[in-house]
Formats: C-alpha cells, sequence, structure tokens
C-alpha cells in the first residue's frame, strides 16, 4: 500500500476485556477501502495489548492495520471505525450512579431509563430488541470501547459521533439491528461469508462506517431529544422498513 494516503472504513466487534479466554465471542476487525475491497485479512483475538500499547490515534490505527496485515498509508489518510457495543450509559443510569438521583415509577424492562438509553427505546420502538449494557452481560464490552474513545477519540462532533480531530471518526453500530436492511443486505452480496460470525458482525460494522462516511442520509440519526452524553446506534433507515429480524443475543461471561 503507498504512502499517497486513502479513506479507510473499520468495523470493530467487540469482545470482553479477557475475551482470550472465551472462544464464542472476540475482538474482530475487518478494514474496507473506498471501493469496498477488503484491506488485509480480517482479524479476530484480543485487543487489550494493542489498547495498551498504543499512545496516540496513529498508533491505535497504525496498530489495526498491523493485525489486520495491512500498511496504512502515512499521510492523507481518513478513517471512519463503526464499533460494535454501547458506548454511553443512559443519563438516568448516570445520574443514580453518581448522584443517587432516582427516576420515577418503573415498569418493563425496555421501557427501564436506568437500562436502556434512548438509542435502544427507539429500537424497542422498531421491533427490535437491542441489548443493555447494565443487564446482558456486555459490561466488559462496552467499558473497552469507550476506553478506547477516551484515550484515542475523545473530542465529540455530534451526537454518537468521536474524533481525535485528525483523522479518525467512531461511531457506534449494531449489526443485529441492520439484519432488516436492503442496504446492508446488497452490500453484503459481495463477500464471501468469513470464518466466524465475529468477523461477519464486524464486517457489518464497517458497511454501516462506509454508509456514515459517504450516504450519511442512509442512516437513521439522532433527534434533538437524544442526549449527546448517552450517543446514539447508527443503523440504516430502510432497517426498520422490514420486518423485524429475530435478535441471537450472544452471551458472554466477561
Amino acid at each position: 500500500m503507498s504512502d499517497t494516503g486513502g479513506i479507510f472504513f473499520i468495523g470493530w466487534d467487540v469482545g470482553g476485556w479477557n475475551c482470550d479466554k472465551n472462544s464464542l465471542s472476540r475482538d474482530a476487525l475487518v478494514i474496507l477501502d473506498n471501493s469496498l475491497a477488503l484491506v488485509g485479512k480480517p482479524w479476530r483475538g484480543n485487543l487489550r495489548t494493542t489498547i495498551n500499547k498504543a499512545t496516540t490515534s496513529c498508533e491505535w490505527t497504525h496498530s489495526l492495520f498491523d493485525l489486520c496485515k495491512a500498511e496504512l498509508p502515512t499521510e492523507g489518510t481518513a478513517i471512519t471505525l463503526a464499533i460494535d457495543t454501547p458506548l454511553g450509559f443512559s443519563n438516568a443510569f448516570l445520574d443514580l450512579a453518581t448522584g443517587l438521583k432516582a427516576v420515577g415509577p418503573l415498569g418493563d424492562s425496555q421501557t427501564n431509563p436506568y437500562l436502556f438509553r434512548e438509542t435502544e427505546h427507539f429500537l424497542f420502538r422498531h421491533g427490535l430488541r437491542p441489548l443493555s449494557a447494565i443487564k446482558d452481560m456486555i459490561g466488559s464490552q462496552a467499558t473497552k470501547g469507550m476506553h478506547v474513545l477516551a484515550k484515542f477519540a475523545s473530542h465529540r462532533a455530534g451526537c454518537g459521533v468521536w474524533t481525535d480531530a485528525a483523522s479518525l471518526i467512531a461511531i457506534e453500530a449494531y449489526p443485529s439491528a441492520c439484519k432488516g436492511s436492503p442496504t446492508i443486505r446488497g452490500l453484503r452480496q459481495r463477500f464471501s461469508p468469513l470464518d466466524h460470525e465475529d468477523k461477519d458482525d464486524a464486517l457489518t460494522c464497517a458497511l454501516v462506517a462506509h454508509l456514515f462516511a459517504t450516504r450519511p442520509d442512509a442512516l437513521e440519526a439522532p433527534g434533538p431529544e437524544v442526549s449527546e452524553r448517552e450517543g446514539w446506534i447508527w443503523v440504516p433507515r430502510d432497517a426498520f422498513h422490514s420486518d423485524p429480524p429475530d435478535e441471537a443475543q450472544k452471551a458472554s461471561p466477561q
């Protein structure tokens, strides 16, 4: 790969902090270029050591390319990273945890403001079943994704959009919510199935990153009522025009 720069889309399916002990769910990476060709080889393992070693966003992105057996151009690069894990907690939960501020009467799980953010409530209203960072055993993955934002992309560019103020943009994706999207299904037709579900989810994330960078109107955007502190899950608009997919929830012991 030359040093002339380029536009890349990275999908990261997040495993727990110690997912090297979990044979079912680990970190997975897929990198696509601007023509949606695979860059290097999809990778699966545990990113914990890589996260710990990197000190800048540049080191971080170069390490992701290294893991995928590819070389990142040194100049003129733009990267959109779509991350499959909650990248925020609800305002109600944060107020409860930091100030013991309680909300009103609580009903069923999917309307509980401690367990779900507004972005997840939105998905529930459209027939999907998103996971909760609080109750569905993905807190390890959520803190891992948020830790990466804090280290390498801590600037908020808008609700659900983070950046290093240079070449990296990070967003939250949710592959299960994309299964009903004709747009995603059409884009995936050019790819052969990968050898693990984690890598397939990372590919879907990379395609969401592509849509965010090139066709943002194809994704459902947050309304003004959505708190920037909570973040947002970027899902194709046409995912809501089909019958909702069955949620294949992957439980993790971490």
